[in-house]
């Protein structure tokens, strides 16, 4: 019988220390080459492998609900069984789940602890050094969902009739300790489940260059991009009518039905934009903050010139998030206000404003409207939509399939309580009401996309096609319930 083969290394930016020694018995297999951009959710070698802030797992263990150990792998050699033992005993001294933290140290033995919980499963990380904590609670995460794209759903059976896969990944996904590549689509085409298989399996092209998040060799008979502009609008609002939280959380979701590797550009009416362009826009700019790419966008080019251009991976994912934290007009406007004529009879006036345009509609409008627990026999009365009581929500939910801008609709409702309880409802304290609802072509911040190309070698013409939608994130107004003479939400 000839010997093994060696397994061919892969050159990276950054010396990681010895490759994993191949198993006996096993095929080898060429190493997969990680990345070296930015990652939303994928490990990179070169991030995570330098020396200011390097993410060091001297070792990993797959427990049961026991903490009986399922499967390891000791990456640095320097893992003891008494470290389970120690983690086992931190969890149980635990007297609550909000004592159990997923990061945590032990000085005595010198060593870091970090850990997931999936179903009836623990996966622990465990360094010896001073490790970035993050990554690893990242590199926990993405391991997770690695083996819940191969296997589904993560239980002990599917850890145990998995042993050699699972070995096979964790040599894929960690060199010496160092997390590397954690594309599961791009894992798949490499390792696949069937053990038996006779021919030696060759690394994927999306692994052997920069662009690891796409396969080649993709067709499709019609090329469509897809884009939308969803943005969710965080609102609270006191009792006295003031408005004290109000933020804009944004993200461009890109599904891409194209062939090849064709190359994309995106042009918004950022701000930043627009100036480092020299351009200008007929309708307003707006300011972005806090913006997060996924790993697909060429980051020295965003820099320099703020032009989105990448390669889109196949399918649905998160182009770009982003936030604004300049106030905002609230779309939806509700004022209630709450009376008692007795012990026990309470009233409620409630009436929703629309402050967009006409030409718009909300749709989905659920308006939930806490009560006392104890109130029976509700008389409600709506100008517009159907309100429904909710004795096991506490609420009352008034919904409305459609409603068009600048509007005003009131709606009222009647309750009785029993007298004894009554007393004591005035100073409990009550959730505020809460308010959902969705806007279609329109965003409230401005965003507007100014074009998206689709570039191929080939030379085919794609058709984009953009969608804007306005959604109602954390939407509350607080509600005073006050005495028996009266209060006010505004």
């Amino acid at each position: 019988r000839s010997p093994p083969r060696a397994r061919p290394r892969a050159l990276r930016g950054v010396s990681v220390g010895r490759a994993p020694a191949t198993r006996r018995g096993a095929r080898a297999r060429p190493r997969l080459v990680s990345g070296t951009r930015r990652v939303d959710g994928t490990m990179q070698a070169r991030a995570l492998a330098s020396a200011s802030s390097p993410a060091v797992c001297s070792a990993l263990y797959i427990l049961d609900s026991n903490f009986k150990r399922l499967l390891h792998r000791d990456w640095r050699g320097d893992s003891i069984p008494q470290h389970v033992e120690r983690f086992a005993a931190r969890l149980n001294e635990a007297e609550t789940e909000g004592e159990l933290r997923p990061i945590f140290e032990d000085p005595e033995m010198g060593v870091t602890y970090c850990y997931v919980q999936v179903s009836n499963l623990y996966f622990l990380a465990i360094s010896k050094q001073n490790a970035n904590a993050m990554a690893l609670l990242s590199f926990l995460h993405a391991l997770v969902k690695v083996l819940t794209h191969y296997f589904t759903t993560l239980e002990e059976e599917s850890i145990r009739d998995n042993f050699v896969i699972i070995y096979e990944l964790l040599d894929e996904v960690c060199d010496n300790g160092y997390p590397q590549f954690t594309e599961a689509k791009i894992l798949s085409e490499f390792i696949k489940t069937d053990a038996h298989e006779l021919e030696a399996p060759k690394a994927p092209m999306a692994v052997t260059n920069a662009v690891s998040w796409r396969s080649e060799g993709i067709r499709y008979p019609k090329n469509e991009v897809f884009l939308d502009v969803l943005e969710n609008v965080n609102l609270v609002v006191n009792a006295e009518g003031r408005v004290v939280v109000s933020e804009v959380s944004g993200a461009l979701n890109l599904r891409a039905h194209l062939s090849g590797m064709p190359e994309c550009k995106l042009g918004l009416n950022d701000k930043v934009m627009l100036q480092a362009q020299r351009k200008t826009s007929r309708g307003k700019s707006v300011e972005l903050e806090d913006i997060k790419f996924h790993q697909c966008v060429r980051l020295a080019r965003f820099e320099t010139d703020r032009t989105i251009s990448f390669i889109p991976p196949d399918g649905t994912f998160d182009l770009m998030n982003y936030r604004i934290t300049a106030p905002v007009k609230p779309l939806l406007w509700v004022e209630a206000r709450v009376e008692r004529p007795s012990r026990s009879r309470v009233e409620y006036h409630v009436r929703l404003k629309t402050q967009f345009k006409a030409r718009l509609n909300a749709t989905g409008v659920e308006i939930k409207l806490p009560v006392p627990a104890d109130a029976v026999s509700p008389e409600v009365k709506a100008a517009l939509g159907a309100v429904t009581y909710a004795p096991e929500q506490e609420a009352m939910l008034w919904k409305i399939k459609t409603v068009p801008g600048g509007k005003e609709v009131l709606m009222r409702a009647k309750f009785n309580l029993p007298s004894v309880a009554a007393d004591d409802e005035g100073a409990a304290r009550k959730p505020p009401i809460t308010v959902k609802y969705e806007i279609p072509y329109y965003t409230v911040s401005g965003v507007q996309v100014r074009y998206l190309k689709v570039i191929e070698k080939s030379g085919y013409q794609a058709l984009p096609w953009v969608r804007y939608i306005t959604r109602s994130g954390n939407y509350e107004f607080r509600l005073d319930h006050g005495d028996a003479g009266g209060a006010n939400a505004r």
